[in-house]
């Protein structure tokens, strides 16, 4: 087998010691505070149950789709699905993708054409990121959840860039993957429709937990009708997999024309649909008990940190997610080891994830997750750190 040429190495060399080397490692037997699972949705019996039903009772018994959705993978589930989460998100169409990472590529790299301006958070997902490389347009960063440093670089470059077809998107997510935490989307929502600026949010966090129905902050707030796409993914608070881009029947059509990474991929399995499908239905039938339960657990996970003396490490948050800053590498992957080894798995998020300086412990909240868990887990953190 060829060897890695020698400049790769070199990379991993580096990686390791920089102590930011990646691996993979079990996470058997270990209590949850890692998975963004945060309603138990991916291990819920009753839910894989349903799921089995509903494949039975549609008669559907493949085990791949067969290829593409333009050619022979647009099997009939997708035409309950998709109605489905329209419906469900309070939008006009909804188009399903294979992985959020697929959704947002497809929509940065095929949407935003030569000339136009796009500015966005400068903490948003890395996929948001990957596709806006792969557009046409100029891209810009804002000041993380900063509404005025997001209208100083409109001001700047919009002003040297004026044309009869500029069209200007604004990038932004409703919860923020690393932080936890939430931008004013009335505000920005008021500026871009002010100004007839595209609006886009990234609602991969949001969508299970937050919303009456679990339908994310955007319909929460009552903004669908001014925001101009969403991205919702279900490997999250619906414990399954897959993507949806959110927005008009125009914007749907326009994906499927020219969005590469739907396009050129395999279409979703029939039981990943099943899944997604039975997943929302299931969400109804349980009501606001899971997403009260995790409601309880954030409120105590924040009072056990004051109580502790270490909420000042803490990023504030109202979210599932809670990242405890704790500067470096090596010091950072000591304390979740040290965590890891007591049974609780917590991850360590390094950079490049996030800016170096600001390493920190990702600690994921769920329903599931007891309140002698969450208090033992600050007891050890506080005693790590």
């Amino acid at each position: 087998m060829n060897q890695l040429p020698l400049k790769l190495l070199n990379n991993l060399a580096n990686r390791k010691k920089e102590e930011t080397f990646r691996q993979l490692n079990s996470i058997n037997g270990l209590i949850d505070f890692l998975s963004n699972d945060y309603l138990g949705f991916a291990t819920n019996e009753t839910l894989f149950s349903k799921t089995f039903q509903l494949l039975l009772n549609e008669s559907v018994a493949s085990n791949g789709s067969g290829g593409s959705r333009l050619l022979s993978g647009n099997h009939k589930l997708y035409t309950i699905l998709e109605p489905l989460l329209a419906t469900f998100y309070k939008v006009n169409s909804a188009l399903v993708f294979n992985s959020g990472y697929d959704a947002n590529m497809g929509l940065f790299s095929a949407l935003p054409q030569r000339g136009d301006l796009i500015f966005y958070d400068e903490f948003v997902h890395a996929s948001i990121r990957e596709g806006i490389r792969m557009s046409n347009a100029k891209s810009y960063s804002f000041s993380h959840n900063d509404l005025h440093s997001l209208k100083e670089k409109v001001d700047l470059n919009s002003a040297r860039n004026e044309n009869d077809e500029l069209v200007i998107y604004v990038v932004t997510e409703s919860v923020f993957s690393m932080d936890g935490d939430t931008p004013d989307l009335k505000a920005f929502s008021e500026y871009t429709k002010a100004n007839g600026y595209n609006l886009i949010v990234d609602e991969a966090h949001a969508v299970g937990v937050l919303g009456k129905n679990g339908e994310g902050l955007i319909p929460a707030l009552g903004l669908e009708n001014d925001v101009f796409a969403r991205t919702v993914t279900f490997g999250k608070g619906f414990g399954c997999h897959g993507a949806a881009i959110l927005g008009s029947e125009d914007l749907k059509d326009y994906l499927v024309n020219f969005a590469k990474p739907f396009i050129y991929t395999t279409a979703l399995t029939p039981h990943t649909l099943a899944t997604i499908i039975t997943s929302h239905t299931f969400f109804k039938e349980l009501g606001e008990e899971p997403k009260l339960k995790l409601k309880e657990n954030i409120e105590f996970f924040k009072k056990q940190i004051s109580s502790q003396k270490i909420n000042q490490l803490f990023i504030p948050s109202n979210t599932a997610i809670q990242g405890c800053i704790i500067p470096g590498s090596k010091k950072v992957k000591l304390v979740s080891k040290k965590l890891i080894d007591k049974g609780f798995n917590v991850k360590a998020i390094l950079a490049p994830t996030v800016p170096e300086g600001q390493e920190r412990l990702r600690i994921c909240l769920h329903s599931f997750n007891s309140k002698e868990e969450i208090g033992l887990l600050i007891k050890l953190l506080s005693s790590f750190i």
